[in-house]
């Protein structure tokens, strides 16, 4: 049996930084992303809001992973990061970052996680 999983890194730049500031937008922002690409949230969502000029770090912990954001509004930038034990759907990272924060740069880095495999021995390490 073949363990397979997904992770999305993804870097926005250009972005509004009042939305970045705002949890309301940001929260909502990864509330679509778990809707639109059927995850299952385990508990409470972790929020951390720093001072200003700072931004904001969520947490989901998912069923498949998690999903985790941490936005820089004095940069106008924001770093999210999405990993599924379970193959999902690309979702359109860039799009939604336009809408949500005015991202003017979307950079989305995919990669495959092999966490299992029938022919590779288990590590001892």
């Amino acid at each position: 049996m073949r363990g397979d999983g997904r992770e999305w890194i993804v870097d926005a730049r250009g972005c509004d930084p009042a939305a970045l500031a705002s949890l309301p937008v940001v929260c909502a922002l990864l509330d679509r992303a778990v809707r639109e690409l059927g995850l299952r949230v385990v508990g409470e969502p972790l929020w951390h809001v720093f001072p200003p000029p700072g931004g904001i770090t969520g947490l989901l912990l998912l069923a498949e992973s998690h999903l985790s954001v941490h936005t820089f509004p004095e940069h106008g930038s924001l770093c999210l990061n999405l990993f599924c034990c379970t193959d999902r759907p690309e979702w359109d990272f860039a799009a939604r970052l336009r809408e949500a924060v005015g991202a003017t740069r979307v950079d989305v880095r995919r990669l495959q996680r092999h966490y299992a495999s029938a022919t590779a021995p288990a590590s001892t390490a």
